[in-house]
């Protein structure tokens, strides 16, 4: 049995024993001859070949992708029969560092710091003797009301970085409960949550349902003196009313590692709106861990065991 390695990154995963591993190129068809294949793992590959892959691999019986959404697999039109597994888990550890370095920086008042620096100045009212819990936005994350919507694997990962620095965390999800000790309310009393909120957190897959989730509307509920930070999918946030809320003052600041057109093209109004830090898709593109889950799915497929991190269809 065969199972195709994207060339985006180096793999070595232990091998069930009768799986060969053939190497594929991002960019390129399947090859003829390796189009006998089982399972393919799939990073970095473009939609639209990654719909062809879909199409010219008639024994396909397992596609893993590395990405931690699931929408990449469930748009490529995958046949039935084909088993679909993602990777949740394996942006955790980065995603996590990201978002918390986004947020520190405003937190902080990085940009205003590196504004001040470019003019020379030294700029006073940043530093020196000032009050812990000043007026308008939060200044430090002791006692800081976190919101993290979109509570997977990697919003428990970011969640005790954020309690150690003294913030209370509170959750969004699908439904409510309690997940790694954190009080989690379902997406319909998504709006009394963010009235509670100083910061928010999107962490949120793109999905038909998360399509422009934070809308004018939600954006509205926040505080005039809240942050947000998004680090899931840029289609969750509706951009033209998020440019709206922070020309307007209506939101103190924002840090978004995701837009909805990517690359972010040169002439988009996003570069110019103030109080905005822009990052490139840069939080997650490393996986830490795919060797074991590769091999932990090869063997599910071989001996009829529980696959990690099966994707559920709709319908």
């Amino acid at each position: 049995m065969k199972v195709l390695l994207p060339d985006t990154l180096t793999l070595d995963p232990e091998l069930p024993a009768g799986w060969d591993a053939v190497g594929y190129s991002r960019t390129e068809p399947i090859p003829d001859e390796h189009r006998d294949a089982e399972a393919l793992v799939t990073w970095g590959v473009s939609a639209d070949l990654l719909a062809e892959h879909a199409r010219t691999l008639p024994r396909l019986r397992l596609a893993q992708s590395l990405a931690a959404g699931p929408d990449s697999l469930l748009r490529a039109g995958f046949a039935d029969e084909v088993v679909l597994t993602g990777g949740a888990g394996l942006h955790s550890a980065t995603v996590s560092e990201h978002a918390l370095a986004l947020l520190l920086d405003l937190v902080c008042r990085l940009p205003q710091a590196a504004a001040a620096q470019r003019e020379h100045r030294w700029a006073a009212e940043l530093g020196g003797v000032r009050a812990l819990h000043p007026e308008g936005p939060i200044a430090t994350l002791l006692q800081a009301k976190v919101l993290i919507w979109g509570f997977g694997q990697i919003a428990q990962h970011l969640t005790p970085l954020l309690q150690a620095l003294g913030a209370e965390v509170r959750g969004v999800a699908r439904s409510a409960g309690t997940r790694a000790g954190v009080e989690v309310v379902a997406d319909s009393e998504v709006e009394s949550a963010l009235e509670w909120a100083e910061v928010l957190i999107m962490i949120l897959p793109d999905t038909p349902e998360s399509r422009h989730a934070l809308n004018a509307d939600r954006l509205a509920r926040l505080s005039p003196d809240a942050f947000l930070i998004n680090v899931g999918r840029g289609s969750t946030v509706d951009e033209a009313a998020l440019a709206e809320a922070l020309v307007t003052g209506r939101l103190a600041g924002a840090a978004i590692d995701v837009t909805e057109t990517e690359p972010l093209p040169a002439d988009s109004p996003l570069w110019e709106v103030p109080k905005l830090v822009i990052t490139p898709h840069a939080a997650g593109g490393r996986p830490v861990g795919a060797d074991e889950l590769i091999a932990a799915n090869l063997r599910a497929l071989s001996d009829g065991s529980a696959y990690r991190n099966q994707i559920e269809r709709s319908g």
